[in-house]
C-alpha cells in the first residue's frame, strides 16, 4: 500500500459463514469471487486477497459471499474473477444486486434462473453497496492478472468502512447443507433439478461438438498428408522416368 490507512476489526471469528472458500488478510481490502472456477484459492489468498472462493449459486451462495464482506468493513472491493456458471449466472446476478438492489425478495435485472434473497435484509443490502466497489475481470483465470489486479486495489485501498462489522446469520439446514430461497419452495427445487440436467446436456453437447470438430481436423489433416505423399511420390517417379530417358 502507498500510504497508511485506517483498519477496524472484523467481526470476532471472521469468517463468519463457511463455504468453499478460503481466507487471507483480513486487513485487505480487496475480496475475490472466482464464481464457477475452481482455483488455487489460497494461493490468491497468499497475494493479498482477505478472502477467495467460488460462488455457484445466484441465492444462498451469492448471500454467504456478502454476509462475510459486510463482517469485515476493511473489504473495500469485490474482485469477480473465473467463468460464469450456466444456468444461475451468479456472476450476473452478483454485479445486478450490487447495482440495483432486491424488490420482493427478487434480485432486480438480474438474468439467473433463481435469484431470490431471503437472508439479506434491505439494510444489509444497501451495506454492501456502500461498502464495496465491483471490480470485474470475469473469464480471467490467469493467476499472474489475478495478482495483479488484487495489488492494484490494494493500492487504492481507501481504508477500513466507516461503520462497524455488521453480522448476518445465513440458515444452514443440518449437517451444513445449505437452505435458502430454493429449498423454501418446492418449484424452486424443481427448478435447481432442471438446471442442473440442462448443465449436463450442454456439458455433453460441448464434448460432442468438440469430439466431431476433432475428427474433422483429423479427417482433413489425413486428406492433406495424401495429397503430399502422392505429389512426392509422383516427383521421384518423374525424377527417375527422366534418369532412365536420359540412360536409353
Amino acid at each position: 500500500m502507498n500510504k497508511m490507512v485506517d483498519k477496524k476489526s472484523p467481526a470476532s471469528g471472521w469468517p463468519l459463514i463457511k463455504g468453499d472458500f478460503h481466507s487471507g488478510d483480513a486487513n485487505s481490502p480487496v475480496a475475490v469471487v472466482t464464481m464457477g472456477s475452481h482455483l488455487d484459492e489460497q494461493g490468491i489468498c497468499d497475494a493479498g486477497a482477505a478472502i477467495c472462493g467460488s460462488c455457484k449459486t445466484e441465492n444462498l451462495g451469492l448471500e454467504k459471499v456478502i454476509a462475510n464482506v459486510i463482517a469485515n468493513p476493511n473489504i473495500r472491493f469485490v474482485l469477480f474473477v473465473g467463468t460464469e456458471v450456466k444456468g444461475h449466472l451468479s456472476g450476473q446476478t452478483f454485479a445486478a444486486l450490487h447495482k440495483n438492489g432486491v424488490k420482493e425478495g427478487r434480485v432486480i435485472g438480474a438474468e439467473g434462473a433463481i435469484p431470490f434473497i431471503e437472508n439479506l435484509t434491505d439494510v444489509n443490502i444497501k451495506r454492501f453497496q456502500e461498502q464495496v466497489e465491483i471490480v470485474n475481470i470475469m473469464e480471467s483465470e490467469d493467476l499472474g492478472a489475478i495478482k495483479a489486479k488484487i495489488n492494484e486495489l490494494k493500492a487504492k485501498d481507501p481504508g477500513a468502512f466507516a461503520a462497524d462489522a455488521m453480522v448476518v446469520e445465513v440458515k444452514e439446514a443440518a449437517g451444513g447443507q445449505e437452505v435458502g430461497a430454493a429449498s423454501a419452495n418446492p418449484q424452486f427445487l424443481e427448478i435447481e433439478k432442471r438446471l442442473d440436467k440442462i448443465e449436463k446436456k450442454l456439458e455433453f453437447v460441448d464434448a460432442e461438438v468438440a469430439q466431431r470438430v476433432g475428427r474433422k481436423i483429423g479427417r482433413d489433416i489425413g486428406i492433406l498428408y495424401g495429397l503430399m505423399a502422392g505429389v512426392m511420390v509422383f516427383i521421384m517417379l518423374l525424377f527417375l522416368f527422366q534418369k532412365l530417358m536420359a540412360m536409353v
